[in-house]
């Protein structure tokens, strides 16, 4: 899992996430590695958030499958 935040948040956050895995740990086994931070320079604009690329697919896709619907009805009418 990837997580992207603000580096003046990024301490805090990997603190919040270390003891949260501490706590789960108790009662389960986890596999995995360390918690690790990056740099990640920011070209400028803002890129669309995953919430909205997400959408944006399932729009993309319900218009699909719409598409195709209508042309399956019309390769049934012709075919009746």
């Amino acid at each position: 899992m990837e997580l992207i935040v603000v580096e003046e948040e990024a301490e805090a956050l990997i603190e919040k996430l270390n003891t949260a895995l501490d706590r789960l740990e108790q009662e389960h086994t986890i596999f995995g590695g360390d918690i690790e931070t990056a740099a990640v320079e920011h070209p400028g604009t803002p890129k669309r958030s995953a919430l909205t690329e997400t959408k944006a697919a399932s729009q993309t896709a319900a218009s699909a499958i719409k598409a195709a619907g209508e042309k399956v009805a019309d390769a049934l009418k012709k075919v009746i």
